[in-house]
């Protein structure tokens, strides 16, 4: 019986089939398609650093730009493996080649993230995502060691997927709500110095869930990875 997620990836994959076909008598390969996600990821990273030194801190276009952006890239994590599978090239290097230009996507991703925020003076934030990066290099680490010892640890919630569409997502509706409400919309209380919501908190909160999400489940894959090799003795 398929899980919501399970389902869901079927309907994408019903809705982007026709897409793969064109791609298949096109000769595109799964590399192709995963090497222009990393490019997408950089052309995101360099938006963002564009948006950092020559946009103004209350006006976050720039967050949804690179949002945008990502979520397409992410897309195509879900069109290499596809193609690879109906063109019936599927090869271990080609899955190699896509886990490590994965962990370059995201590392560059956040890079830009980490930059923009700290550029503009968001400092809590560029914290958020600092951490979020380190959460998620554990979560691919932790199962890429844990299958090497024979363990299958794919256990907890914050992978990848979710990962991408969370921190795309939230640039986004933060873009869409400053260009409505104002960037620099500010909600203050007497005993905090610093406000207690803002504009960016649209984007901050979610990353603050996702970097607490992915060591989270790090973790878990840690204590789960435990629990196996331990039954196995």
């Amino acid at each position: 019986m398929y899980t919501v997620k399970e389902n869901l990836q079927q309907f994408a994959y019903t809705l982007m089939d026709p897409f793969i076909k064109v791609l298949m008598k096109l000769g595109i390969t799964p590399n192709m398609v995963t090497s222009f996600g990393l490019l997408l990821n950089v052309l995101s990273t360099v938006l963002l650093i564009y948006g950092a030194e020559v946009g103004d801190r209350n006006n976050h276009q720039y967050l949804g730009y690179a949002g945008l952006i990502i979520l397409i890239a992410g897309a195509m994590d879900m069109v290499d493996g596809r193609l690879a599978r109906l063109s019936g090239t599927a090869h271990p290097f080609g899955a190699l080649y896509d886990s490590v230009l994965d962990r370059y996507s995201e590392l560059i991703m956040f890079f830009g993230f980490c930059y923009y925020t700290v550029t503009q003076d968001y400092l809590m934030t560029s914290i958020f995502c600092f951490i979020a990066m380190i959460g998620s290099i554990m979560v691919s680490y932790t199962r890429a060691r844990a299958e090497g010892l024979g363990v299958t640890a794919s256990v907890g919630i914050m992978q990848r997927p979710e990962r991408i569409l969370l921190i795309a997502i939230s640039s986004l509706v933060t873009a869409v709500i400053s260009s409505q409400i104002g960037g620099g919309y500010e909600y203050k209380v007497a005993w905090l110095d610093q406000p207690l919501f803002e504009t960016i908190s649209f984007f901050s909160w979610p990353v603050f869930i996702l970097a607490i999400g992915a060591n989270i489940t790090a973790i878990r894959r840690l204590t789960f990875s435990r629990t196996k090799l331990t039954a196995e003795k």
